[in-house]
């Protein structure tokens, strides 16, 4: 079952957001997910959407996005975003989940 990795993020430090940019790619190419969007200004049809940026990104399952997340690859650069911008993050499943 397919499981997401959903971030809306508020750039407040460009340039240190840009740090995790340079390298999160090389890190994501190791692991089995997908992205499946990322968007600087998505379209609000409903409520409000203080971020910028929004980015979703697919994996085959829980246990493969958990493995990239956790990963020391990736937490080594994830303090770059974390420091560069404001970022709310969940993990959505689905279809078929056992939830």
């Amino acid at each position: 079952m397919t499981v997401y990795f959903v971030a809306q993020i508020r750039i407040h430090d460009p340039a240190e957001y840009q740090k995790y940019l340079d390298a999160c790619d090389d890190v994501f190419a190791r692991f089995n997910g997908t992205y499946l969007a990322v968007d600087a200004s998505p379209t609000v049809l409903e409520g409000s959407w203080p971020d910028s940026r929004t980015v979703i990104i697919g994996f085959p399952s829980e246990a493969e996005l958990l493995a990239w997340y956790r990963s020391p690859e990736y937490q080594d650069i994830l303090e770059h975003r974390l420091a560069g911008a404001h970022c709310d993050t969940v993990v959505v499943h689905g279809p078929g989940a056992d939830r």
